[in-house]
């Protein structure tokens, strides 16, 4: 029997009018801006009604280190929250929106997968509501109005040579990574170096995740610092102006999109800054918004527990005093074997001896999730070659670290096949838990820098580069010591170097260079080889897609 790909199993499902799904969480049709028959956004006006409405469980899904075999973390997200709907609870979950960039890219969509996904899954892959489009089209506002007062001499005395606020787009484009210009004579610009970074990347899009309404938004926005004079003073977004029509722009993006899963429970899908260069969660509003009318919320951060999962409770949680009662860690029996040594294309047989050695990597993620105090379910996202051993094995160390365990079989059967996962985490957010942060917003970066590598990834230390050294140095003098951290590192390991697979040991990671992000509130740390704009594969899934004369897209998975 021939199995329907993920993009045919959502274009089959009969969706149900997005009124409807909103009734489910209680939400009014004026409460609602619609985006046609299957899209709509949330008005604020729905936070002021909710005030006093005491919140629902808070459950984080993370994972364990990405391999090419594949965890299928946002499938079980949506499969965990058709699961506990299934056996009864009002649920909901919340989701970041796809970049077009890794959806014509290498990676291919992000509205999981099998009957476990978010619908309508072509619009959420593509434009969706816009939102993407809203924070490109803000960026380059600011970024052109820039360029317009060197040229003009406006008298913000910025210095060419040191514009730290580059243009974005929301694809890959290797060739924009480095640029020149303004070339072409004294009518067309200030010729100067520059680039172009991904919208995921830009810290506008961190703000919009960050921001608690649009006042919050507008006042953070004007806290970036874009630029420094010729006498080494910061030029902020205040400064240049672009503030207020930034926040026009994205006056309707601030706000949270609703859709459904294919089995009609309601989803939130906002913002979508990436793991490995951003703080890799969707937006505080939502989040917020899902556990004022859900008994459940299931919420997702990019990559392993490492990067989105740190950065959503030493960030996001602190930002926004949230504390999640459990966190779900996903993995598989493919990438665990990965992780002891074995190549994708050797993962069909069983493989105790590959998996054992792999496993100290879920072991280090399970550690991760514990020293914020929460505890901790393994879900084990199943595939038809796995043996009974292999199941066995795992679920056996599970125990031994004091996790829960559950398979997942949320791809092929949805709500009903994360029944056990669900129960298992209802079970997880009675338990006692107290969150707990790896830092301190009072330590010095370095410090905070250290406590990172040294408690979550591993490491023994840090080198920081003379780069690195100046960076901290100015932003000393700026008094932003106290500002939180976000690692920008390879989500292929624990380490910065993306081939040490499983669970490193013995080595040190190399902060290069430290960005300012005052108005996200965080100092960025960029490790390793990171890119802020991604290039293409030889082949990009882009070569794969296309429509015919009746509208059916074909190749977005």
């Amino acid at each position: 029997m021939t199995v329907p790909s993920d993009i045919e199993i959502a274009q089959a499902a009969k969706m149900k009018p997005i009124a409807d799904v909103a009734a489910k969480l209680g939400l009014n049709a004026d409460e609602l801006e619609f985006y046609g028959r299957y899209k709509a956004k949330v008005s604020p006006k729905v936070f002021k009604r909710l005030a006093d409405k005491p919140d629902g469980k808070l459950v984080l899904v993370t994972a364990i280190t990405p391999t090419p075999a594949g965890e299928g973390k946002t499938t079980t997200s949506v499969g965990l929250v058709q699961g506990l709907t299934h056996i009864g609870k009002r649920a909901c979950v919340a989701l970041r929106e796809p970049s077009l960039g890794p959806s014509f890219g290498v990676k291919g969509g992000a509205a999981g997968g099998g009957y476990s996904q978010v619908v309508p899954m072509e619009d959420i892959n593509l434009h969706f509501t816009g939102d993407l489009h809203a924070v490109t089209t803000a960026h380059n506002l600011c970024a052109a109005v820039i360029d317009n007062h060197i040229q003009q001499g406006s008298g913000l005395n910025i210095d060419p040579r040191r514009v730290v606020f580059r243009r974005v787009m929301d694809l890959n484009e290797r060739a924009l990574r480095k640029i020149v210009i303004g070339l072409g004579g004294r009518t067309e610009g200030v010729p100067r170096e520059s680039g172009f970074d991904i919208t995921v990347a830009s810290e506008v899009m961190a703000i919009l995740c960050l921001a608690v309404d649009l006042m919050d938004l507008k006042a953070r926005l004007a806290r970036i610092v874009v630029a420094y004079t010729c006498d080494g003073k910061p030029v902020t977004v205040a400064d240049v102006g672009t503030a207020g029509a930034m926040t026009v722009l994205l006056k309707d993006a601030v706000n949270p999109n609703l859709v459904q899963t294919l089995e009609g429970v309601p989803a939130f899908i906002h913002g979508g800054p990436f793991a490995n260069i951003a703080h890799g969660c969707n937006s505080l509003q939502a989040t917020k918004l899902g556990l004022k009318l859900a008994d459940y919320l299931v919420t997702e951060a990019g990559f392993g527990a490492d990067l989105g999962a740190e950065k959503f409770l030493d960030i996001k949680c602190r930002t926004a005093g949230l504390k999640p009662n459990a966190a779900v860690i996903v993995a598989t029996v493919r990438a665990l074997k990965m992780h002891g040594g074995r190549k994708k294309t050797e993962l069909t047989g069983e493989d105790l001896q590959a998996l054992e050695a792999g496993i100290p990597n879920l072991e280090k993620h399970i550690e991760n999730v514990k020293k914020f105090g929460l505890p901790a379910v393994v879900a084990i996202n199943r595939f038809p070659l796995d043996t009974a051993s292999e199941l066995a094995l795992v679920e056996k160390k599970c125990a031994e670290l004091g996790a829960s365990f559950a398979l997942s079989e949320v791809w092929e059967k949805g709500g009903a096949g994360g029944a056990e996962l669900a129960k298992k985490v209802v079970e997880a957010c009675e338990k006692s838990s107290e969150l707990k942060f790896i830092y301190e917003p009072e330590m010095s970066p370095k410090e905070k820098i250290n406590a990172i590598a040294r408690e979550i990834y591993g490491a023994d230390g840090v080198h920081f580069t003379a780069q690195a050294e100046k960076d901290l140095e100015l932003i000393h003098e700026l008094g932003k010591d106290d500002l939180l951290i976000c690692m920008a590192k390879t989500q292929y390991s624990l380490s910065d170097d993306a081939e040490k697979l499983g669970r490193p040991k013995n080595f040190r990671v190399t902060v290069r260079e430290v960005r300012l992000s005052a108005g996200a509130g965080f100092l960025v740390a960029v490790t390793g080889a990171i890119m802020t704009m991604p290039g293409l594969p030889r082949k990009p899934a882009a070569l794969s897609i296309d429509i015919d004369e009746e509208g059916k897209i074909t190749g977005l998975f």
